[in-house]
């Protein structure tokens, strides 16, 4: 690991793709709570390469605004995280703003996190996000990256239709 300057999380780019630890990535909805956006996570193919898909319909009525998938850390990610600089994402999407959300050990509400947003465009480009671009949201502790736990990919805050596709995610030095 030393000498490796990605750490590979989840690539779906190759034909038999699945996430590096046998893990999955998961939906969550607004409905956990009441709302009524809905969404679902495949994987598919976008523009001649695979990715994990997340897609729906973000809707803000019973104070909702959220469609995500969230992917769990493992020790082995864990146990890496804090020799890189922030993550990468090689993704595609439809002209819109997302959110990554990452929430550590320390988080005991749902609705805190450290949240970065990008401009996912309609054309795969490969995204770099540093740790120290990410802001707390409800929470006044700093960025602790040795207590990651979760990361969301995340499509909030406003009513649209959410379209995004990750072919691979990972770690950067």
């Amino acid at each position: 690991m030393a000498n490796q300057t990605e750490y590979i999380i989840s690539d779906y780019s190759t034909t038999n793709a699945t996430s590096s630890d046998n893990e999955s990535w998961r939906l969550v909805t607004d409905q956990v709570m009441g709302g009524i956006s809905s969404g679902e996570v495949v994987i598919t193919e976008k523009n001649g390469r695979r990715c994990l898909n997340l897609r729906g319909d973000v809707k803000l009525e019973n104070n909702g605004g959220f469609v995500q998938t969230t992917y769990s850390i493992n020790q082995d990610i864990s146990n890496a995280v804090p020799e890189y600089s922030g993550l990468f994402l090689d993704i595609y999407g439809n002209d819109e703003n997302y959110n990554i959300h990452l929430r550590t050990h320390n988080m005991w509400l749902p609705w805190q996190s450290y949240r970065a947003t990008f401009m996912a465009e309609s054309q795969w480009q490969s995204l770099r996000i540093s740790f120290e671009d990410f802001k707390s949201y409800r929470i006044a502790k700093p960025l602790d990256i040795h207590q990651l736990k979760r990361i969301g990919i995340v499509a909030i805050g406003r009513e649209f239709s959410a379209d995004l596709c990750i072919g691979r995610i990972g770690l950067y030095r």
